[in-house]
């Protein structure tokens, strides 16, 4: 059966994601009250998608004393936006260019013989990287004494400064589960001390940890997504920091038996007004949450109906007046009874990081 238009005015509002910098220090400054040691902020992956040098930033005037990132190019974008705190970079190809990092004063990661042979000037400061548990990264359990001698070797030589060893924790949201990792990385320190280093800096636990398990605390945590209020543990409610928006751009009423987006997965099953909203799996809402997810709009939460588009996702909104220009919430905090990031990430089968890491470029974007 046919649809009837009522109103398709365009509109010129955009999608919309904003990071509220509050919530990032009030978070911080949780963590810093909870750790034993110092607190290493987190800000790969554009700070969790919420802006990395804005998120260093906020987490450094909140008490961090680290900053933590993966590429060596975000640790110079972290220090070109005014952050002076230490930096460590953990996840870099053998051949990364160590001038830069010494210029920049940036540590690096050693996880790997390679990785260490490879270091031909410095010195740069290093953080020994093993592999406690996760198969992962850093260098395997039967590689330590060498990796150990090679670098106390480097280190005489000039080429680097032992000043840290670190692990990552496999299962650290699971209660008990961290006493291997945490006796894997303490012999790896003892070897490293045996072998004549002196590292002042041993750092194991993530988010989970730091909530759960004081014991593996150590010198330093590390505190990503629980900067933007994500908890992997489920143990506590941190404040989130996005707010995802956009416009409704049509309205249309439309009959009982109406089949909406592709493949007609859903059909009105009476008559009922549609908004559409101009975002889609490319602007990083996901396609697997269709037929469950949920937004804000017109005073409650409205169902997504249909397949969702890669520009595109209707919403059912019923006989309530909703037009062209009225702001639909995708998620945000949940204060209002707006979807949050975990509302979305159990709708699409994942976990809240892919949701605030996957929002897409054309998003606008700001700070408040």
């Amino acid at each position: 059966m046919g649809a009837l238009v009522t109103s398709i005015r365009q509109v010129s509002a955009a999608p919309a994601l904003s990071a509220d910098l509050a919530a990032v220090a009030a978070n911080t400054r949780r963590f810093v009250s909870l750790a034993r040691g110092c607190v290493m902020a987190v800000v790969k992956a554009d700070g969790f998608g919420h802006g990395l040098g804005d998120v260093a930033r906020t987490a450094v005037a909140a008490g961090a004393t680290w900053i933590g990132v993966t590429s060596l190019a975000e640790a110079v974008e972290v220090r070109e936006s005014g952050v002076d705190v230490p930096v460590l970079s953990w996840l870099n190809p053998v051949d990364v260019e160590v001038s830069q990092a010494v210029r920049y004063g940036i540590d690096l990661s050693v996880p790997s013989l390679a990785h260490l042979a490879a270091i031909e000037a410095g010195p740069v400061r290093v953080h020994l990287q093993l592999d406690t548990g996760m198969a992962r990264d850093g260098a395997a359990p039967h590689e330590w004494l060498a990796l150990m001698s090679a670098a106390r070797r480097a280190e005489l030589a000039g080429k680097v400064s032992v000043v840290g060893v670190m692990g990552h924790l496999p299962c650290a949201d699971t209660t008990g589960a961290n006493e291997t990792g945490r006796k894997a990385l303490l012999r790896g320190v003892e070897m490293a001390r045996q072998a004549g280093l002196r590292p002042s800096v041993r750092h194991l636990a993530a988010t989970s940890a730091a909530l759960t398990d004081p014991s593996s605390h150590l010198d330093v945590v590390r505190i990503g997504a629980g900067l933007v209020g994500i908890d992997p543990s489920g143990t506590t409610r941190l404040r989130s920091a996005l707010r995802f928006t956009a416009p409704v751009v049509q309205v249309r009423r439309v009959e009982a038996g109406v089949g909406v987006g592709y493949g007609h997965a859903h059909v009105t099953e009476r008559a009922t007004t549609l908004a559409l909203l101009p975002v889609g799996y490319a602007d990083g809402v996901p396609r697997a949450a269709s037929g469950r997810a949920e937004v804000f709009l017109g005073g409650r939460r409205r169902p997504v109906v249909g397949v969702i588009s890669m520009d595109q996702v209707v919403v059912d909104v019923g006989d309530d007046g909703v037009a062209p220009g009225d702001e639909a919430v995708v998620f945000g905090p949940g204060d209002e009874g707006e979807p949050t990031v975990a509302d979305w990430a159990r709708w699409a089968g994942t976990i809240p990081h892919e949701i605030v890491t996957g929002i897409g470029t054309r998003v606008q974007r700001c700070v408040r």
